[in-house]
């Protein structure tokens, strides 16, 4: 077994990558993977073969082949997941039996057994595993912490994401929709979410829950509401029934002086809205540095001092500050996954380096997105 202070052997030369189904998304990951240093495109197995013929043509492979053989090439270092999540288990498994690092797009697994038991035979073999919960890798995701732990905006009170998803793509027959190979919304959906929650505010319980079913029986609407530790709520709201025209996302923040508006579901661009006094104005702008600032309201000596959420406060404007205007979300999005797969390596190579997400991301989000799911259908 390797020891955390020594390094992987990979660590002398480049890592080879061998993917798991590469259709539409799994081609644009793969795109990014390629280009952080030290990896290179090793084998391509598939389970939508014509898909994955394209992709191969993309970057010159002579043959897609099956998964045991995939495993079985040396060249391969790291296995990259992309397949429906029903797959996501045994194929992570075969994966980690067979000495790979494992990437896997979300969720890690479909319940919490079989996450526990890739955490346990990963952590056995010493092989990194890894949902690819790219969220926190977002320059957004370490603002908005900051934002909570200093608190320039007073105590953090509610939190709310609401997903109008597109369903256009997703005809009836659609594994989507069939909770066996999906999961359901709160699992195949909801645990990038979960995930980002849980690292602005630690763990949280799931305290109510609904789900609701279209004419044709597929479960396109889901809700949750969790509480955490201060006592604080946060609304989870995914819907998979608009035109693609009007996809959208908005997560919102509330505070005791403002709140805090993030637009899609790969945050790019922040409108906070407060109330706030010198100091904390100049933390905000820190905090989201260049900004820009539009005062609404200016407050002289007689009506600073303002009565809410049980204590006095003293703020001298009202304002709204707007950061990441024009950052578009596609480019956003390839810089993440660039940035997740370079973490992840970091640590193959020495297992000293930090990384943002780990095998127990993956696992708790699952373990949210189950008890959301669970209490939801608790009623039927």
């Amino acid at each position: 077994m390797i020891q955390p202070n020594q390094h992987d052997a990979t660590s002398e030369h480049q890592l080879g990558v061998g993917v798991i189904g590469c259709g539409g998304f799994g081609l644009f990951a793969l795109q990014q993977f390629v280009q952080v240093p030290g990896v290179r495109l090793a084998g391509m197995a598939a389970t939508a073969r014509p898909a994955a013929l394209a992709a191969a043509q993309r970057y010159g492979l002579e043959d897609v082949v099956d998964v045991q053989r995939l495993l079985d090439l040396p060249e391969v270092d790291l296995v990259y997941i992309s397949t429906p999540p029903f797959l996501h288990y045994e194929q992570a498994r075969l994966a980690l039996e067979a000495g790979k690092h494992v990437v896997c797009e979300k969720p890690l697994a479909l319940t919490v057994e079989q996450a526990d038991q890739l955490v346990a035979l990963a952590r056995s073999r010493d092989r990194l595993l890894v949902a690819n919960l790219m969220q926190r890798y977002n320059p957004v995701f370490e603002i908005v912490s900051q934002l909570i732990d200093r608190r320039p905006l007073g105590e953090f009170l509610h939190g709310y994401f609401e997903n109008y998803a597109c369903d256009e793509n997703l005809p009836p027959e659609h594994w989507f929709w069939d909770r066996q190979k999906s999961g359901g919304i709160f699992i195949e959906h909801g645990v990038h979410f979960f995930d980002l929650a849980a690292g602005w505010l630690g763990p949280g319980e799931v305290v109510a829950a609904h789900a609701s079913r279209r004419s044709d029986g597929c479960e396109d609407q889901v809700q949750c509401t969790m509480r955490f530790a201060n006592g604080a709520h946060f609304n989870f709201y995914h819907g998979f029934h608009q035109p693609g025209r009007l996809d959208r996302q908005e997560l919102r923040l509330v505070f005791e002086q403002g709140d805090l508006l993030l637009h899609g579901w790969v945050p790019t661009s922040v409108r906070v809205h407060a109330v706030a006094d010198e100091s904390q104005t100049r933390q905000l702008c820190e905090l989201f540095s260049g900004a820009r600032v539009d005062a609404l309201t200016t407050y002289g000596p007689r009506d600073r001092r303002f009565y809410s959420h049980g204590r006095e406060h003293d703020v001298y404007q009202q304002f709204e500050l707007h950061w990441g205007e024009g950052r578009q979300k596609i480019p956003v999005y390839c810089d993440l996954l660039r940035r997740m797969l370079a973490d992840q390596i970091a640590w193959i190579r020495d297992h000293r380096h930090t990384r943002k997400i780990t095998e127990q991301n993956g696992r708790d989000s699952v373990a949210m997105a189950c008890a959301a799911d669970r209490l939801a259908h608790s009623e039927n």
